[in-house]
C-alpha cells in the first residue's frame, strides 16, 4: 500500500533492481540507487492481479486500462495532505454521539386513519 498515491491502481517494477513498487517516491525510500528509466514499463494490476507490459513511446488512450479486467488505472493522483483532525470534538462534524429527543409524530402505515375511523363509521 503506497502512502504517497493512495489510488494507485497498478504496481511497477522497476528497471534496475526488478523490485515491485507503487511508485518513484517508495523506490526511492526503500533503495540506495536511483530509479532507472526506460520506455518499456511493466506494470502488475492491483484489481486482476496480472502483470503487462506497456511502451511509453507509444502511449494512447487505450493504453490507459488494463488489458485483462479493463480497470482504468491512469488517474488523477490523490495524495494525502496534513490536516488536524480530533475525533468525536465536534457535534456538527460526528454527531454519532447524540441523542435525538424531539417529540416524532405517531407514523401512519396505512391510508385508512385508525383513530378517526370510530367518528366516520357511526
Amino acid at each position: 500500500m503506497c502512502k504517497h498515491i493512495l489510488n494507485a491502481q497498478v504496481s511497477i517494477r522497476s528497471p534496475c533492481c526488478r523490485k515491485w513498487f507503487d511508485c518513484a517516491e517508495c523506490h526511492h525510500e526503500q533503495e540506495s540507487h536511483p530509479l532507472a528509466q526506460r520506455t518499456e514499463m511493466v506494470f502488475a494490476c492491483k484489481k486482476c492481479k496480472k502483470a503487462f507490459r506497456k511502451d511509453a513511446a507509444e502511449f494512447e488512450d487505450s493504453d490507459e486500462y488494463c488489458p485483462h479486467c479493463d480497470n482504468h488505472f491512469v488517474l488523477e493522483a490523490v495524495t494525502p495532505k496534513p490536516m488536524l483532525k480530533f475525533e468525536g470534538e465536534d457535534a456538527r462534524v460526528d454527531n454519532r454521539m447524540l441523542k435525538d429527543e424531539r417529540i416524532r409524530g405517531k407514523e401512519q402505515r396505512t391510508i385508512f386513519d385508525v383513530e378517526e375511523a370510530p367518528n366516520k363509521l357511526g
